[in-house]
């Protein structure tokens, strides 16, 4: 349920843009979400649907990018997916670190029509 007020932020950033841009409505919002984020794209998508109706977002496409969580090995220096109820490293098996990405959550790009 915490998706309800950041689908209705970005609604309104999408909102806010489209009246600076002299648009009578939004075709598309790109959201970038990472698997980490805490934001279910699903939730977000059923979210979206009820608070655009009637604004000028209602009928805008909703495309969500989800980024895959990464890890990193300071042994092999390198990123790695990390594995269900694993931290190793697929190569040399060490534990890794987490990264920040996956933890993305943000508007990408808005388009309007005029």
């Amino acid at each position: 349920m915490h998706e309800y007020p950041v689908t209705r932020e970005f609604i309104n950033i999408a909102a806010r843009k489209a009246r600076e841009a002299n648009a009578r409505r939004v075709t598309r919002i790109c959201l970038v979400v990472g698997e980490q984020s805490g934001f279910a794209p699903e939730s977000l998508q059923m979210y979206f649907e009820m608070i655009a109706e009637g604004t000028v977002c209602e009928n805008a496409e909703l495309e969500i990018t989800t980024v895959k969580t990464q890890w990193y090995c300071p042994r092999c220096d390198a990123p790695y997916a990390r594995r269900p109820l694993s931290f190793a490293c697929p190569r040399c098996g060490r534990d890794g670190e987490p990264t920040s990405v996956g933890g993305e959550f943000y508007v990408d790009r808005i388009e309007v029509a005029e």
